[in-house]
């Protein structure tokens, strides 16, 4: 049964129209990949799931329950995170303090401690600078932060926006590694990503989006095998 169900979205900018009948299936405890170029609608889809831009048509359905029209703050409570692209981090804040943040809701405040010794125990290098700045990290320990508060919210379904973007190679796989680890460990995760190759590596089940609407879907390695994905998006 689909802990996530996107039906028939329509979805956009005021009068633009970016997203049109789009529909997809997140299913519980499987790592969904969500790929496709640069400006195709992949985070105006996402920002529309978690109630920052309201769809012209369509539903979305978490848990068996119609969410369409709760608010961000709303779905955050009942456990839909989304990492967003650029981290979005408070970079005045410690490591610590932004991991608190993360913790914000209800649900997730009565297992801080549990939840905060998990993150450290995935990601060491936090803890070791828990008292810095968000600010003064790298790159790729800014992206492990974010990961790290989205995980701290005790999500029920975790969304990623762009996880590799900018980052070196060897991050890059380091962050694809933990997403194999909390696959394994049964968390829902949609994977929205323009490094396609990685994305159907790890992912079960992907869509292609091309101009707003599902171009292609199927498990992840038929995708990887299908010819006009090889020559548009793998460069092959």
């Amino acid at each position: 049964m689909a802990l996530l169900e996107i039906q028939n979205v329509s979805s956009g900018y005021g009068e633009v129209q970016i997203l049109w009948d789009v529909s997809l299936k997140l299913e519980r405890g499987k790592l969904t990949a969500l790929v496709g170029s640069n400006g195709v609608g992949k985070t105006t889809l996402l920002r529309t799931v978690m109630g920052l831009l309201r769809p012209s048509q369509g539903a979305i359905t978490f848990d068996g329950r119609d969410v369409t029209r709760i608010s961000p703050h709303g779905k955050a409570a009942q456990g839909m995170v989304l990492v967003p692209e650029g981290r979005q981090l408070f970079p005045s804040m410690t490591v610590y303090e932004n991991l608190e943040m993360g913790a914000f809701a209800k649900r997730a405040k009565a297992n801080f401690r549990e939840n905060l010794k998990r993150v450290y125990d995935m990601l060491p290098r936090l803890e070791e600078r828990a008292d810095q700045k968000a600010g003064t990290l790298s790159g790729g320990e800014q992206q492990m932060l974010a990961v790290a508060r989205g995980l701290m919210a005790q999500p029920e379904v975790l969304m990623f926006d762009e996880l590799s973007l900018g980052l070196a190679p060897l991050l890059v796989l380091s962050l694809f590694e933990l997403l194999q680890r909390l696959k394994d460990a049964g968390l829902t995760m949609l994977l929205v990503e323009q490094n396609v190759q990685m994305a159907l590596a790890v992912s079960e089940y992907a869509y292609v989006l091309a101009e707003g609407r599902v171009e292609l879907e199927g498990p992840s390695r038929d995708l990887a095998r299908n010819e006009h994905v090889r020559e548009a998006y793998l460069g092959i």
